[in-house]
């Protein structure tokens, strides 16, 4: 049943289905769910009396992203490629490094909609790419008219349309002022929740420091927003293809927006919690970090200048932090550090314990 968020007691219904009658397999989407579900709980807390509530405990959640780029990769035929890399046989993999960097390439121009992909795949046609890309941008749009409480749609819009120049600047914080000169947290939280909610965004928190368990140190007030796909944001920027597919520094241009995009949604896709760090009065800063075995300091560069002083910074601090760079050179593990491709940087942490 597509579009359960549509019908609230459908929702409640699966608490039924399970308890009652599991001999049939429910399968329920909803793009707009996570938005659905949390009006509902703020208008009215006593769900079980208006028979709108969700059956806690009872529903299997699954979180759907974008193809991220492995799966990207198999589906333009080249499923052997991905089983080697799902080897991890990484020294090896460098024998492939052109073709992985084609790849990319293309993968940061189409993105991962799955309705892009499926078109780019049958004709190769970059203007249709694009197209869709756009026609996309539009339905999100005519979504935010439809869904959005009318008193937050103006802050919506201007949160969404600021994405691209928040990501533009060196440091990728979130600023208030971008939006809007003067603009503080209280004027535009709600409509930046509005979009994470909505599945439209990603919400990176800072921590203040890099260490187990990362939760306790996150800093709510300080964060960066990334869009769901890469190809979005490339229409959005109006990015061209001939930028992306065979400018020679593209990886690097735009300060690394569309790089630092990139390793953000591909680590999301996996399902993990990613954060980043900064010191106050510092220069110092750690694109993401992520908590598996240990903390893993992440930095990444979309450039063949790999100075890593703030890896190197926080590891002396704390020797127990395991450091990764994600960037253009290929594959080589340091006493202290390990590089990783940019192609390879999801199945590398998938491959952590």
């Amino acid at each position: 049943m597509d579009e359960i968020q549509s019908v609230p007691r459908g929702i409640t219904s699966l608490k039924y289905f399970c308890e009652n009658a599991n001999e049939y397999h429910i399968v329920v989407a909803g793009s707009l769910l996570g938005v659905r579900l949390r009006t509902k709980k703020s208008q009215n807390n006593n769900d079980e009396n208006t028979g709108t509530g969700f059956p806690v405990g009872k529903v299997d959640e699954i979180n759907m992203y974008p193809m991220n780029f492995l799966e990207f990769v198999e589906a333009t035929g080249n499923s052997i490629l991905v089983d080697q890399i799902r080897e991890h046989r990484w020294e090896e993999l460098a024998t492939f490094s052109s073709k992985l960097t084609d790849l990319l390439r293309q993968y940061y121009y189409v993105g991962g909609m799955p309705e892009v992909v499926k078109k780019y795949l049958e004709e190769e046609n970059l203007k249709q790419v694009r197209k869709i890309q756009q026609r996309i941008l539009i339905d999100y749009e005519k979504d935010f008219s439809t869904h959005v409480p009318d008193e937050l749609l103006p802050k919506v819009i201007m949160v969404w349309n600021s994405i691209t120049s928040q990501l533009a600047k060196e440091n990728k914080k979130f600023v208030y002022g971008v939006v809007k000169k003067g603009a503080r947290a209280k004027d535009f939280e709600d409509a930046i929740q509005w979009l994470v909610n909505a599945g439209l965004i990603h919400k990176v928190i800072r921590v203040n420091k890099v260490q187990r368990p990362l939760k306790f140190y996150e800093d709510m007030s300080a964060f960066k927003l990334f869009l769901s796909d890469l190809g979005l944001l490339g229409a959005m920027a109006d990015v061209t293809a001939k930028e992306v597919l065979t400018g020679e520094n593209y990886f690097e241009e735009y300060k690394g927006a569309f790089t630092e995009q990139f390793i953000a949604q591909e680590l999301i896709s996996l399902g993990e919690k990613l954060y980043y760090y900064s010191k106050e009065n510092s220069t110092l800063e750690l694109d993401f970090l992520v908590q598996k075995d240990a903390v893993y300091p992440i930095e990444v560069k979309a450039e063949e200048n790999l100075r890593s002083k703030s890896l190197k910074t926080i590891y002396d601090d704390n020797n127990e932090l395991k450091p990764v760079r994600f960037s253009m050179s290929g594959y080589k593990e340091q006493e202290w550090m390990v590089n990783v491709p940019l192609y390879l940087a999801a199945e590398w942490i998938n491959s952590i314990e």
